[in-house]
């Protein structure tokens, strides 16, 4: 171990090492899947577009989240509701850590007639939480 310790200490700044030491640490997590929550939410009820947070998901939850999105257009479309932009309030956040670096989350989303459960998981990755997987019930 003390070797070990000496090898990083003997790194130089323009080492792997040293790179990875100057990467930030990321948000507070229960910070990101509130706000990441949040905006799945918003993209199901159309005020927002999914590609206004693919820096925050990964491709695979980027096309389940086109698919949701069209399949809640097209509902909506037959149905004729309004346009209006739904009210969205955000009701309680569960965060848990299985290991380091990976949160799996569940965020409470109001609107005014029901309730939605956004569950993700999170995945650290240089330095910024990114969902892994989303779900919505």
């Amino acid at each position: 171990m003390a070797e070990e310790a000496r090898r990083i200490d003997d790194a130089g700044p323009g080492s792997e090492i040293a790179q990875l030491a100057a990467v930030p640490p990321p948000t507070d997590v229960h910070d990101a899947a509130r706000a990441l929550g949040l905006c799945v939410a918003e993209i199901l009820t159309g005020a927002r577009e999914v590609d206004s947070i693919a820096r925050w998901i990964t491709d695979d939850v980027h096309r389940h989240l086109q698919q949701r999105a069209a399949v809640a257009a097209r509902s909506r479309q037959l149905d004729r509701r309004s346009r209006a932009r739904a009210l969205l309030r955000v009701g309680s956040v569960i965060v848990c850590r299985p290991t380091d670096g990976v949160a799996e989350a569940t965020v409470v989303v109001h609107t005014r007639s029901h309730a939605r459960a956004v569950a993700m998981r999170l995945e650290e990755r240089q330095g910024r939480w990114r969902a892994t997987a989303v779900g919505v019930l």
